[in-house]
């Protein structure tokens, strides 16, 4: 009986980004509209107007590094897109996952920028989301792609951080 292949592509059908963007409108409507959830004292406020752009810009940044050495590698860059060898270089010598802890990074930029808690309250549920319907299919595909590469690269690089 033959094996099963291995699968085109992780199998992700949307844009991760969907998942922290949802987050933080979601966010912003609770607070607008249902109660306001103030996210620091009014005295400390000034923190989150320099923090928030400082975190939004390094999000960015982060997210960019990570496009340009999956670019320069020659690999699917979206997880509708298969991979064609494992990234060592750049932003992936330090986390297997440089997007989405950038996007983590401008989701918390956004927070404080938005200045209401509601979008803290709504990490969890979009890193739990995050992590069924896109790392976990990502990690799965590479097992089956890749196979001991792989398996190595997880035991010497941190999923986030």
């Amino acid at each position: 009986m033959d094996e099963p292949a291995a699968p085109a592509n992780p199998g992700v059908r949307f844009p991760p980004l969907l998942l922290f963007v949802a987050g933080l409108v979601a966010g912003w409507a609770l607070d607008r509209y249902v109660v306001h959830l103030p996210l620091l004292p009014v005295g400390v406020q000034r923190i989150a107007g320099v923090a928030g752009p400082v975190l939004v810009v390094a999000g960015l940044a982060i997210i960019l590094w990570g496009v340009l050495t999956f670019r320069r590698a020659r690999t699917g860059i979206y997880p509708t897109q298969p991979a064609s060898r494992i990234v060592y270089a750049g932003p992936y010598r330090f986390t297997r996952n440089p997007m989405y802890t950038g996007m983590l990074a401008a989701y918390l930029g956004g927070m404080l920028l938005a200045r209401t808690a509601w979008p803290l309250l709504l990490l969890p549920a979009v890193l739990l989301l995050l992590q069924h319907f896109v790392i976990s299919r990502e990690e799965r595909y590479l097992e089956a792609e890749f196979g001991a590469e792989y398996h190595e690269y997880r035991q010497r690089v941190r999923r986030w951080l």
